[in-house]
């Protein structure tokens, strides 16, 4: 007959802690979902349909899962790309740029790169703050907008880019004389001065031209220096005849008097 295993109090300790370590992985096991690979058709189309419930989050998480199971197939190009947007949809901006960064190093050459330079650059546009905060975004914007001008001229995402473009320099110029403005009502009007020329030497295309120009005139004045105030208004009467803020820099100047004379911007500057 065979001979009889011989377990000691020891062994059986030992045994008994075996099975208990292997009750826990399994049951540790049980509770992780198991890699399963699939088809990159089913994948894909899953994240399609995730994308349009919309579920942008599981989206994103299919389309890198395509990737993750096929990176050397064609969709796992498409997926990446796939997933940038899914994230931008879902309002993960740093996941999106960091998924474009990513699909523009590893595909320079490929037919949507316009359009991965277009949604990096809308990344950063839909993050612009009030003019009251920090403009590191509007700053990141313009620079991405920029290069999908410069790069990508004759593609459909040009037009648009040039016009949030337009937008986010008008925003800056609007910060300027956020600050600007600030510096007037504490009667720091130096300050105010150098943030108003600013806005007109650098930002001579926005809206906040006629704005700055009517300050400018108002801190003159606080300065007792008319004759400059008079002659910043005459540039704002000839640029801007029809503006409020000619009028309100007139009474200011003439309480109801003759408007200033008239002269051209580049005289002044």
């Amino acid at each position: 007959m065979p001979p009889r295993r011989v377990t000691t109090p020891r062994l059986r300790r030992t045994a008994a802690a075996a099975v208990i370590a292997a009750t826990v992985l399994g049951a540790c096991a049980s509770d992780e979902d198991e890699y399963v690979e699939r088809p990159v058709e089913d994948l894909y189309n899953e994240a399609l349909d995730a994308l349009e419930e919309p579920n942008y989050a599981q989206a994103a998480t299919l389309f890198d899962e395509v990737e993750r199971q096929h990176p050397y197939s064609a969709w796992a190009t498409r997926a990446q790309l796939m997933a940038a947007y899914a994230y931008y949809q879902d309002n993960a901006y740093d996941d999106a740029v960091l998924a474009l960064d990513r699909f523009i190093q590893l595909h320079p050459s490929n037919r949507h790169i316009a359009y991965a330079h277009y949604l990096k650059a809308l990344c950063y546009y839909e993050q612009i703050s009030d003019v009251s905060r920090d403009q590191q975004m509007t700053e990141l914007a313009m620079k991405a907008l920029d290069e999908v001008i410069t790069r990508y001229p004759e593609s459909r995402y040009a037009r648009d880019a040039k016009i949030k473009l337009e937008l986010t320099f008008d925003h800056l110029a609007g910060k300027e004389m956020d600050i600007g403005r600030s510096y007037l009502r504490q009667g720091h009007y130096l300050a105010a001065i150098n943030r108003f020329k600013m806005v007109i030497q650098h930002y001579q295309t926005t809206t906040h031209v006629p704005e700055a120009l009517h300050r400018l005139t108002e801190s003159y004045l606080a300065l007792g220096i008319e004759d400059e105030a008079r002659r910043v208004a005459s540039v704002l009467g000839h640029n801007f005849p029809g503006s409020d803020w000619y009028v309100d820099s007139y009474d200011l100047i003439e309480g109801g008097g003759p408007a200033p004379e008239e002269e051209p911007w580049y005289k002044f500057w």
